[in-house]
């Protein structure tokens, strides 16, 4: 485990997976991450990379082979080195290895910064194409933040906030994990969303292309809450774990495969394209209240 930390903040990351285990607020003495519960869903904040969601039958094909690769892809499961640390920042690395490139036949070197200043975390995904090759990926993060956050409220005390009034569809999911063909109206020029765990029964809440760049977790009866920045992410998740403590903001740049994808990964929806040595690069941000 590392920690970085500042007068306000503390705030651990795993190795594996390069995962978040704890935000601390030091002056409010509050916990900010799901503990991963694992009666619920034993994750906290796994990284999706290479690929966001679900395959087609677990597939996709690249110049006519196929690969197989589980959901949200294989960083989450895999160890991080740790590449600099310093009082408030880190930066993991994981680089492609005769493992990775069994099912993902690209060479890369993928980043992940945790920087805390003041109240607030940011958190920087960067990959590099290391190969000769075009490369084809996605990449989202995946934090889920404790609700309620004190015990004198209830999750239904709680509601996400918009900063744009958005009319948004939301996308449902299949029982086999893939994006329906036909959205449904969700929002309607509004901007809030009350939380109930009732939200979530039929799987995660998937929008596209929102207007907002921001949104944040509020209640009537609390002060405590946060703003969470997902600017220059296309897409947008909100999930919990069925009847949990806790809800995931999913900033993604990809998405999962349609139930009518043809599984070519050079056409898959959201899929991102790197020159030979070339950067992608892309960050959310969280200030905690």
């Amino acid at each position: 485990m590392f920690t970085i930390e500042n007068e306000l903040l503390q705030v651990t990351i795993g190795a594996k997976g390069g995962e978040l285990q704890n935000i601390f607020h030091k002056n409010h003495q509050l916990q900010y991450l799901w503990n991963g519960d694992p009666s619920f869903w034993a994750k906290r904040s796994p990284v999706l990379f290479p690929i966001v969601g679900t395959l087609k039958k677990d597939t996709y094909f690249y110049k006519d082979k196929p690969y197989q690769l589980g959901r949200h892809g294989f960083a989450r499961d895999m160890e991080f080195e740790m590449e600099a640390l310093g009082q408030t920042s880190i930066t993991l690395l994981l680089r492609s290895n005769a493992v990775t490139l069994l099912n993902f036949p690209f060479e890369f070197e993928f980043r992940i910064r945790y920087a805390i200043e003041k109240n607030n975390l940011t958190v920087t995904y960067n990959v590099k194409n290391s190969g000769e090759d075009e490369m084809y990926f996605s990449v989202g993060g995946h934090p889920a933040f404790k609700v309620p956050l004190i015990r004198e409220t209830d999750y239904s005390d709680y509601y996400l906030e918009f900063n744009e009034d958005e009319t948004l569809a939301r996308w449902p999911i299949s029982k086999e994990g893939l994006i329906e063909k036909h959205p449904a109206m969700f929002l309607q020029s509004r901007s809030v969303l009350p939380l109930t765990k009732e939200l979530f029964y039929n799987d995660a809440l998937v929008f596209k292309q929102p207007t907002s760049s921001m949104v944040s977790l509020l209640s009537d009866k609390t002060e405590h809450g946060f703003d969470f920045d997902f600017s220059g992410f296309p897409y947008l998740g909100i999930w919990a774990a069925r009847n949990a403590d806790f809800v995931c903001t999913e900033p993604w740049c990809g998405i999962a495969d349609s139930v009518d994808s043809d599984q070519q990964l050079t056409d898959k929806e959201g899929i991102n394209k790197l020159s030979m040595n070339q950067i992608f690069e892309k960050c959310w941000k969280v200030s905690f209240f």
